[in-house]
């Protein structure tokens, strides 16, 4: 189960990764995207009250960041997600740099704006949502670019939440895609 703090754009780009033909395949993959949006601790808190169902075998939230007001309470959110076995995909700043990561790179801070507005140069669009199946051929650039500016960050000793830009949504992808997921992760999730 996937829990997503924004309303059109994440829950679109995940839809398109289980309409891939390879994930789909997999019987044991369940993608459900939690229509109850929130702030990324109380997303986390809903997903540790959903994991209790037995038939749920995995949790993720993804958030932002949020430059240049983060979210309140992003380290407990995610020490509480350690905490209960829940994934994280976090974006910072915001889950804009993911979509650009898919076209080209992007390795200076940068505020939500900047990014949105990058963002909607390279695919065109006009709102929130997206053309999702426009990503999908791209992803394997947009995981290899996000490892590349966590190794970047760990060598560089920049931690969350000051290691903007970056996103860990290639750790989610690799857990549902099978074409990702041999690839090996560069990034843990963030210290607390």
């Amino acid at each position: 189960m996937i829990f997503c703090e924004g309303r059109r754009s994440e829950p679109e780009y995940i839809a398109a990764i289980k309409r891939i033909s390879e994930v789909a395949a997999r019987a044991a993959i369940n993608i459900v995207i939690d229509v109850s949006q929130g702030v990324p601790l109380t997303l986390v808190r809903n997903a540790v009250e959903r994991k209790r169902d037995p038939e749920i075998d995995e949790c993720w939230c993804v958030f932002d960041v949020e430059w240049p007001r983060n979210h309140p309470n992003l380290k407990q959110a995610i020490s509480l997600a350690r905490d209960h076995g829940i994934g994280v995909a976090i974006s910072n700043p915001c889950f804009e740099l993911w979509l650009i990561l898919h076209f080209e790179g992007l390795s200076r801070f940068s505020e939500n704006a900047a990014v949105e507005r990058r963002s909607k140069e390279l695919d065109g669009r006009a709102g929130k949502g997206i053309d999702a199946a426009l990503y999908m051929p791209r992803r394997k650039d947009a995981v290899r670019r996000a490892r590349e500016l966590a190794a970047r960050h760990e060598r560089n000793g920049v931690v969350f939440p000051h290691d903007n830009p970056s996103s860990s949504m290639a750790d989610l992808l690799a857990a549902i895609d099978p074409d990702l997921g041999e690839q090996e992760s560069a990034r843990d999730r963030p210290d607390t």
